[in-house]
C-alpha cells in the first residue's frame, strides 16, 4: 500500500508592483505666443467696447463718422481678431500633442475642453452679443477636432484656400474662423512656434511684404465708398493683411530691449486671456452706465475705459501668475479638460 505525503507548497515571492509612469511634464510655454495673444486681446477690447458691447454711434447728425470710429475701422477693427483665431489653432495643436503623451484618448480631453468653452460662451452671449467663445467652440467641434486626424499636407492648403474664400466671397468675419484655426493647427505641426527665435530674417522679409500691402489695402478701404458693393470684402482683406503686419512686427520688436519690457506686460495678459476676456466684459457692463456709454458718442471715454481695464488686468495678471500656475478660469478649463483638479499654487 502506497502512502502519500502531503507537501506544503513553497511560498512564492510576489512580483514587485511597478508604479504607473507619471504623465510627462507639459511643454514649456512659448513666451512670444503669450505676448502675441495679450497684444491681440488689447486690440479686441478696443473694438468690443464701442462696436459690440455698448453699441455706440459711429456717425453724427450730418452722417460724418466720428474720428475715433474711423481710426478703429482703419487700424484696429478686424486686425486683431485674426491673430487670436490663428493662435487658438496653434494652442489646440500644442494641447493635442501634450494630450497624446498623457492619455490614450487625447481627443476626449479636447472634446471636454471645447464643450466647456462653449458653455462659457453661451453664458457670455447674454452680456456680450457677438462674443467669440461660442463660435470658437462650435468651429472647434465641427472642424478643428475632425481636422486633427488629417495630415498637414491637407490641412495647410485647405486653410489657405478657405481664408482666401472667406475674404473674397463672404467678407471675413466669423467665416474666417475655420481657415484661421486650420492654419494655426498646420503652423504648430510644422514647428513654427518652437522655431520663432531662429527665424528673425524670415519674419523681417514677411513684414517687408505685409506692411506695404496692409497700408495699400487700408488706403483702399478708406477711399472706397462705405456703401460700395465690395466695401466689406476690401475691409476684410485689409484686416487680414493688417493682422499679418501687426503680428510679425510685434514678434520682431520682442527681440529688442524695449520688446522684453513690453513682453513683461503682454505675456501675463496672454496667459490669462480667457479670464481677462470675460472679466473685461463684466467691467465694461458695470462701468458703461455710470459713464454714459450706451448708444452714445463718448468715444474718448470709451477709449479711456479700455486703457484703464487693460492696465488693471495687466497688473492683476502679473500679481496672480507670480503666485499661481494658471488664471482662475484657465484653471477651471484645465481641470475640466483632464477631469481632475489641476495644480494651482506655485
Amino acid at each position: 500500500m502506497r502512502t502519500t505525503t502531503a507537501t506544503t507548497p513553497l511560498p512564492t515571492a510576489e512580483a514587485p508592483t511597478v508604479p504607473a509612469p507619471a504623465p510627462p511634464p507639459p511643454a514649456p510655454r512659448v513666451g512670444a505666443l503669450d505676448a502675441l495673444r495679450g497684444f491681440a486681446l488689447c486690440g479686441i477690447l478696443l473694438v468690443n467696447i464701442p462696436f459690440q458691447i455698448t453699441r455706440m454711434r459711429r456717425v453724427d447728425e450730418d452722417f460724418d463718422a466720428y474720428p475715433v470710429a474711423t481710426f478703429l475701422d482703419l487700424l484696429v477693427h478686424q486686425r486683431f481678431f485674426p491673430i487670436f483665431c490663428f493662435l487658438f489653432g496653434v494652442g489646440f495643436a500644442l494641447l493635442l500633442s501634450g494630450a497624446e503623451r498623457r492619455t490614450e484618448r487625447p481627443r476626449t480631453a479636447l472634446l471636454r475642453r471645447l464643450l466647456a468653452l462653449g458653455l462659457l460662451g453661451l453664458v457670455h452671449q447674454l452680456a456680450h452679443p457677438g462674443e467669440a467663445l461660442l463660435p470658437y467652440a462650435v468651429v472647434g467641434l465641427l472642424i478643428l477636432l475632425p481636422a486633427s486626424w488629417l495630415p498637414t499636407r491637407v490641412v495647410l492648403p485647405v486653410g489657405l484656400l478657405g481664408l482666401v474664400a472667406s475674404v473674397t466671397l463672404v467678407s471675413g468675419g466669423t467665416a474666417s474662423i475655420p481657415p484661421l484655426f486650420l492654419l494655426g493647427l498646420a503652423a504648430a505641426r510644422l514647428g513654427v512656434a518652437e522655431a520663432l527665435d531662429r527665424h528673425t530674417g524670415r519674419l523681417a522679409v514677411l513684414l517687408a511684404l505685409a506692411a506695404p500691402a496692409a497700408l495699400a489695402a487700408g488706403w483702399w478701404q478708406h477711399t472706397y465708398p462705405p456703401a460700395g458693393p465690395y466695401a466689406t470684402r476690401i475691409a476684410a482683406a485689409a484686416g487680414m493683411l493688417g493682422a499679418l503686419a501687426y503680428g510679425t512686427a510685434l514678434l520682431l520688436v520682442l527681440r529688442t530691449g524695449l520688446g522684453r519690457r513690453l513682453s513683461a506686460v503682454l505675456e501675463p495678459l496672454g496667459r490669462m486671456a480667457l479670464t481677462n476676456y470675460l472679466s473685461a466684459t463684466v467691467a465694461v457692463v458695470l462701468a458703461a452706465g455710470p459713464l454714459g456709454l450706451w448708444d452714445s458718442a463718448r468715444w474718448g471715454t470709451a477709449m479711456a475705459l479700455a486703457v484703464a481695464v487693460l492696465a488693471a488686468q495687466a497688473a492683476v495678471s502679473h500679481w496672480w501668475l507670480a503666485r499661481f500656475r494658471h488664471g482662475p478660469l484657465e484653471w477651471c478649463l484645465r481641470s475640466l479638460t483632464w477631469w481632475t483638479p489641476a495644480r494651482l499654487r506655485r
